[in-house]
């Protein structure tokens, strides 16, 4: 007799923007302006989401002051420190933070993740980036960022390094026999002797193998390059599209390259980046919607539009469409600049209705409904290929949070679509994925 596997499930990631997702969002009444800067504002963040038996929390993370912050919060605290923080009161909730391959070493990130997962007991993940930003750039000695293939090409390198030192010992190299007086079985620890193009490190690394073999890898791939980089590592992919046709396509096309590499057909796990904005009712929903835009400098939302197209912001009118002869930025964020230009062409959206209709202009998708309208909409982007689950921005933090897990939760649970008690403690169980086996000792020729 065959056993069925059981039914797909979504995964549901917070992505904690600080105050949330809309750029006012600490303007609002009860809000904390210092919450930026307050670990405990995560630390409850994650509580609620892990009550809502959500697979992670996600932090993002910036080497500069990327955002206008004489109007609004940036991303500040440093994230592996924070989730550290986060992990100490929390029991299952996967613990995600962002690390440039630009302006970091391979053997640092090795070691700062590891040590995350073995302190949370195998909940750790690391979402892959490359650095685009002049600022970051200037920060570490630099005139400007590298070419984007060769930003890619390190990032690529970076973390083949990265998962060689995770492998560098063997599951079972750490002994503690006291009794024998064995502490590690030295020959079960490997040097990885990487000698490439952009880095030189020898290894093994200096702590035991993790609880999850390697912490869970997150990508973020729009462009061709940031594809293929997604294709050869990622287990997940945070990405960002408007429709389900677009979603679907880049789902197809990412698995695609995967299976061309010689890994499993649905190998990397889509999720798009989800604003949520939630009302009682859908005209509530609205409201609420509008007056977190009106909080919005309009000054604000042109210059964060005008840098996401790589154009000067005098060329944007309020109230005339985007201009017609845009072209990709060399070294801009592929991925934002094509998900808000489609929108815009789509909609035939003048610059003001754009910037409404995205909530202040950040490119992700944005959903303005009641929960049985959220939940509806997230079922029909899972049950229609274009995406395996989302990675959430609520719109303001907490009270979005809370509305999301205490009213649209609830009917993605009812209607078998994501769990009620999580099943396992580590962020792989959570996500279905399965330990990465070990380096295998070279044994000497006999």
């Amino acid at each position: 007799m065959s056993i069925s596997a059981p039914p797909r499930q979504l995964h549901l990631n917070l992505n904690a923007l600080h105050s949330g997702f809309v750029p006012s969002a600490w303007r609002l009444t009860g809000s904390d302006p210092r919450a930026f800067v307050d670990a405990q504002h995560y630390v409850r963040l994650a509580q609620v989401a892990e009550a809502g038996k959500f697979d992670a929390i996600f932090l993002a993370d910036n080497a500069s002051i990327a955002d206008q912050i004489n109007f609004r919060p940036i991303t500040a605290l440093e994230p592996t420190v924070l989730l550290a923080c986060v992990a100490t009161a929390t029991t299952h909730i996967g613990l995600v933070a962002t690390a440039s391959t630009s302006y970091n070493e391979p053997y640092n990130i090795a070691r700062r993740f590891a040590t995350l997962d073995h302190v949370s007991g195998g909940r750790a993940g690391w979402n892959v980036v490359t650095t685009a930003d002049a600022g970051s750039a200037r920060n570490f000695g630099q005139t400007g960022p590298a070419e984007h293939a060769r930003r890619y090409a390190r990032a690529d390198e970076f973390t083949h390094i990265v998962k060689s030192l995770w492998d560098s010992w063997e599951d079972d190299a750490f002994v503690g026999d006291r009794a024998a007086g064995r502490f590690v079985h030295t020959e079960k620890l490997q040097p990885i002797a990487h000698h490439g193009e952009f880095f030189d490190v020898q290894g093994p690394l200096n702590l035991p193998r993790t609880p999850q073999g390697h912490p869970v890898l997150f990508q973020a791939g729009g462009s061709s390059d940031g594809r293929d980089l997604a294709a050869r590592h990622a287990e997940a992919v945070f990405s960002a599209a408007q429709t389900v046709e677009e979603s679907a396509a880049y789902r197809r096309d990412i698995n695609q390259r995967a299976e061309a590499l010689g890994r499993g057909r649905d190998a990397v796990k889509i999720l798009p980046g989800l604003t949520t904005i939630v009302g009682a009712t859908e005209a509530q929903a609205r409201q609420r919607r509008d007056a977190l835009v009106d909080l919005i400098p309009w000054d604000y939302s042109l210059n964060r539009l005008a840098g996401t197209l790589g154009i000067p912001v005098d060329r944007l009118s309020l109230d005339a469409p985007l201009p017609d002869d845009l072209v990709l930025p060399a070294n801009g964020n592929h991925t934002f600049f094509a998900a808000t230009v489609a929108f815009a062409r789509r909609q035939n959206a003048t610059v003001r209705t754009l910037i409404r209709e995205l909530a202040g202009g950040g490119g992700h998708r944005v959903i303005v409904g009641t929960p049985e309208q959220i939940a509806d909409d997230i079922e029909h982007w899972f049950r229609n290929g274009a995406a395996d689950g989302f990675n959430l921005m609520p719109d303001a933090l907490p009270d979005g949070l809370h509305d999301f897990v205490y009213g649209v939760v609830p009917i993605l649970q009812r209607r078998g679509l994501f769990r009620t008690e999580y099943t396992g403690h580590t962020l792989r169980e959570h996500m279905g994925l399965v330990r990465p086996a070990g380096r295998v000792r070279q044994q000497a020729a006999a």
